[in-house]
């Protein structure tokens, strides 16, 4: 639906009650939605919502169309947030949304609460909120029956974009299989996109652990049926997200050229919309990008220029990795001092929204980035720190950094000697007493193994490959010397799980990716 029609349907509005008018006003400015014309919702809504910041005018309409106000307005007010980088914009629409459930279950129309639920759980994904969005989608999706396909489909992918940005990929997997058939059900192209965006991206993240060009080629032609989908919906705001995941993609890759090429595209498109928070985004993986090949004057100039328009808003996932993006490039610059208080600070950031997983990344990070600079008490700080908030993480990427880390401390206790450390306390926080140099390494030793054998579900063989031994056998016979207290834990052999995306043959006219395993 573009402007022209919705200016012919205000018209037509004017002959209608004002109860009518506001529940034409709800369908219009969903249908808007859905194509990504956020900025055209907020002005089908006019009557109702005159000023972005103000409150919903209610005057004269009935509960439940109240309710469908409120619960478009808070939608809108949460996109907008994104958009424009606007404070307290997203904690606003929690209220408005949270406040239409109220009135729903009030008046007994539960499915519209469930929708409404489903709604909110977005809202707590963007800021960074992952455990309170998965339990609210744990609950919608015991709602919906199978039979409602749109309402499933939608309720599955978001979950699955939940999962894929905690780095929880057998979740988003699972979820994506049994979205798969709902999906090609529901036929709409804008939720088709999104669902091949996701496997676009997790695709994309098995290629930079394997290092396999297979999986790249498959993230690859999960886009490219993505971006068609969006161009069918008409929906240029993921049509920009897909360009800048490209960007991100090759240059992974070290395609330097094309990345830069992908990543032009996402922000003119962005910037068509006066998308403040997606050409941020963009900012910070080209700032990624610009750091790999060296480029660090420029890589710090975007680094900082998307710390500062995501500073405002309320996506504090999102702000936390740009800071940790900006600390890398300032300590590649020699700048110790201001590169330490960047990712310290989006540590906190990152544990303020709930985001565990990334303030364990940024742990790690410091460790790569400043372990000279730093003490030795600070660097087995932050690597404990990264182990206890990484503990259950499904990132592979993560475990072989945590796996480098460890030898990075080890080997950083055994030249303690020479470096600066303070003697107030142990690195447990104890005092002195009874402290063992020797037993110390071997904790980190065995919590390291430990990791590795959880990760490869007791395979020894995977294990050792994992840890950088040549032979499995080297690793049998530490562990058979030093910690028999992992002999269990080798024994305990995990099943795998297999997964299996398949989408209808009327889902789209691209070529879908081949089955994927988790």
């Amino acid at each position: 639906m573009n402007l022209a029609t919705l200016s012919v349907s205000q018209s037509a509005n004017q002959s209608l009650s004002i109860a009518e008018r506001a529940q034409l006003c709800c369908q219009l400015a969903k249908q808007l939605e859905k194509a990504g014309e956020y900025e055209a919702a907020y002005e089908a809504l006019g009557d109702f919502w005159s000023e972005p910041e103000g409150a919903p005018i209610l005057e004269g309409i009935d509960r439940a169309t109240e309710a469908r106000i409120l619960l478009r307005i808070g939608f809108l007010t949460s996109w907008l947030a994104m958009a424009r980088q606007t404070e307290g914009g997203h904690e606003k629409a929690k209220n408005l949304i949270t406040r239409s459930i109220e009135i729903f279950e009030e008046l007994g129309q539960l499915q519209e609460a469930t929708d409404a639920r489903c709604d909110l759980a977005v809202c707590y994904w963007r800021e960074g909120a992952f455990d309170e969005a998965r339990i609210i989608f744990r609950d919608v999706l015991r709602e919906i029956p199978d039979t409602s396909s749109e309402m499933k489909a939608i309720a599955l992918v978001r979950a699955a974009s939940v999962e894929r940005t905690a780095t929880r990929y057998n979740e988003a997997l699972n979820m994506l299989n049994q979205a798969a058939p709902f999906v090609a059900a529901a036929g709409i192209d804008a939720l088709t996109g999104v669902f091949h965006m996701n496997l676009g991206t997790m695709l994309e993240n098995l290629g930079r652990v394997e290092q396999g060009e297979t999986y790249r080629d498959r993230a690859l032609i999960e886009y490219e049926a993505a971006s068609y989908h969006f161009e069918q919906a008409g929906h240029q705001r993921h049509r920009a997200a897909v360009e800048n995941n490209l960007g991100y993609l090759f240059y992974t890759m070290r395609n330097f050229d094309q990345a830069h090429r992908h990543l032009n595209r996402a922000r003119r498109l962005f910037l068509d919309f006066d998308d403040i928070g997606g050409a941020a985004a963009v900012d910070e993986t080209r700032a990624r990008a610009l750091l790999a090949e060296g480029r660090l004057a420029e890589a710090e100039r975007f680094a900082q220029a998307a710390v500062k328009a995501l500073d405002l808003g309320g996506q504090q996932s999102v702000l936390a990795e740009a800071l940790t993006t900006h600390g890398t490039v300032l300590s590649r610059m020699g700048k110790i001092g201001r590169a330490k208080a960047a990712l310290q600070r989006a540590i906190e950031v990152a544990q303020t929204a709930g985001d565990l997983e990334a303030a364990g990344r940024t742990h790690l990070t410091t460790i790569e980035e400043l372990g000279q600079q730093i003490s030795v008490d600070e660097v087995v700080a932050n690597y404990k720190a990264a182990l206890d908030l990484l503990e259950a993480s499904q990132d592979q990427a993560a475990t072989k950094r945590l796996i480098a880390c460890a030898q990075k401390v080890i080997g950083t206790l055994n030249t303690a000697d020479d470096r600066v450390v303070d003697v107030d306390v142990s690195v447990d926080g104890k005092s002195w007493d009874g402290f063992s140099f020797k037993q110390e390494v071997l904790d980190y030793e065995k919590a390291i193994i430990s990791r590795a054998l959880r990760d490869t579900g007791g395979a020894v063989t995977k294990a050792a490959r994992l840890l950088g031994f040549h032979h499995h056998q080297s690793l049998i016979a530490l562990i058979n010397s030093r910690h028999k207290g992992l002999l269990g834990v080798r024994s305990a052999v995990r099943k795998r799980r297999h997964s299996i995306i398949k989408v209808g043959k009327n889902s789209s006219n691209k070529q879908a990716a081949a089955p994927l395993k988790s």
